[in-house]
């Protein structure tokens, strides 16, 4: 599990570690009544796409949805094969999920950075 400082202001901004999220409020969708707020996985362009697959898989079954944020090419190659192999773990189980792309922007080290950001969601 991810350890995660939820600050609210005009955005929402996620810490974990050394790196600061920033969604725009055109991109924030609240939890559902009764729903807890979403994972946010991050995919490198090491991750195993298999690992991550199952730690998507299991949020799903638990939470209903998931964040999964990746940057730069290969990173976004190997999340986008673990969301694919992911549907293949959760549909014997009767879950069809949906994934909806956009761009999340990104402070690692004071850099600002682009990334995109998967919403993983059962259909």
């Amino acid at each position: 599990m991810c350890s995660l400082l939820l600050k609210q202001t005009d955005e929402e901004v996620i810490e974990s570690g050394a790196s600061t999220e920033r969604i725009l409020d055109e991109d924030r969708r609240m939890p559902e009544e009764g729903q807890m707020p979403r994972e946010v996985l991050k995919v490198a362009g090491t991750s195993r796409p298999v690992l991550v697959a199952g730690a998507i898989a299991g949020v799903l079954r638990s939470q209903g949805r998931v964040e999964v944020h990746a940057i730069g090419a290969a990173a976004v190659n190997q999340a986008i094969k673990a969301i694919a192999i992911s549907r293949g773990y959760v549909r014997p189980g009767g879950i069809d999920l949906v994934c909806i792309p956009s761009f999340v922007d990104l402070s690692l080290d004071g850099q600002d950075r682009t990334g995109i950001r998967f919403l993983v969601e059962v259909r």
